[in-house]
């Protein structure tokens, strides 16, 4: 029997899947209503593999009787990118950002074209974080410019390009992971630096991505002591709601990072910590592993809903701001 609840937290989720074509797990995500699927090298071996598995994930939520899904990506270039065969090499973004604006705009372009050919609708990309530091396990070269304007500058030459080409884009990681020396993927990252700081470097390349149009942001799994001692952004309501909300005024989707991150998942219950996201104020959690998390995911949020934890109004909007999303991106084959 359909659960209008499971439904309603499905759709704020983006899952990822273990192999080359659409398996069991993914079906049954599917059938419950994930908003999206995630692709990784594991899951893409050529561009024209890619858009047979991106038509493939869209004909079984099809039959499954749900909405398409978007299909979404890391492309970042240099050594971010998923599937390299079909596809155009492209060096690391601190090499496009030497020659500036000009060549991120024709990166862009190049990305929609290659992306969208290949049934991609949604690319998680720019990194909009400041090279600010040498030592950062994490971002480094995938950064424009350790100059905060060079990296505003052409993360929104690069955003609209790509968006014109009809594929979504996604600055990230909010409010920033430039100066960190600690990989999130590995434990969570504490920055001491004042609001001050943070209004200087990290958050202007965000402001020029929002004022680009940017479609989304993707959430740091960072610590920022100024803003939120102890919290991670992506479970911030001060940093998701109040300054990137508020004070940035943006009113895209808000993605968290992958929820599966060591600095989220070894610190408490997977459930609770997608719930905590979501009111923060993320719209949909990346869950890009295990099936058995996806599925505690829409318990926990399921559960949330039906206690009043998260109100329908909430949810509400985040629906929409995803439903937006798609009606500008999302093809349905």
């Amino acid at each position: 029997m359909h659960d209008p609840l499971r439904a309603m937290a499905a759709r704020m989720l983006c899952v990822g899947f273990p192999g080359p074509e659409v398996d069991a797990g993914l079906r049954q995500m599917l059938a419950e209503g994930v908003g999206g699927v995630i692709l990784f090298a594991r899951n893409a071996t050529s561009a024209a593999q890619v858009g047979a598995l991106s038509r493939d994930i869209k004909r079984a939520a099809a039959e499954c009787g749900g909405p398409a899904p978007f299909v979404s990506i890391d492309h970042e270039g240099g050594r971010v990118v998923r599937a390299r065969d079909g596809f155009t090499a492209v060096p690391e973004m601190r090499e496009i950002g030497a020659a500036g604006q000009a060549e991120a705009a024709w990166v862009g372009a190049l990305f929609a074209q290659e992306l969208r050919a290949a049934g991609i609708d949604v690319n998680f990309a720019p990194v909009v974080d400041v090279d600010s530091n040498p030592a950062n396990p994490v971002i480094g070269a995938r950064s424009f410019s350790s100059d905060p304007a060079a990296v505003g500058a052409c993360a929104s030459a690069f955003i609209r390009a790509m968006q014109a080409g009809g594929v979504a884009s996604c600055a990230k990681h909010f409010p920033g992971h430039g100066d960190t020396h600690v990989d999130s993927h590995l434990d969570l990252p504490v920055l001491p630096h004042g609001l001050e700081r943070l209004r200087r470097v990290e958050l202007p390349p965000f402001r020029d991505a929002i004022a680009a149009g940017v479609a989304s942001v993707m959430t740091a799994h960072v610590v920022f002591e100024a803003l939120d001692p102890g919290v991670p952004a992506t479970m911030s309501a001060r940093a998701v709601d109040g300054l990137l909300r508020g004070e940035l005024g943006f009113g895209g989707v808000i993605f968290s990072d992958d929820l599966e991150m060591k600095a989220i998942a070894d610190r408490m219950p997977f459930g609770e910590a997608c719930v905590r996201a979501l009111e923060a104020g993320c719209d949909c959690l990346l869950v890009c592993h295990e099936l058995d998390r996806q599925r505690a995911a829409i318990e926990s949020i399921s559960g949330a809903i039906a206690s009043g934890r998260l109100t329908r109004d909430r949810v509400a909007l985040s629906h929409a701001r995803l439903d937006a999303l798609s009606a500008a991106y999302v093809r349905a084959t």
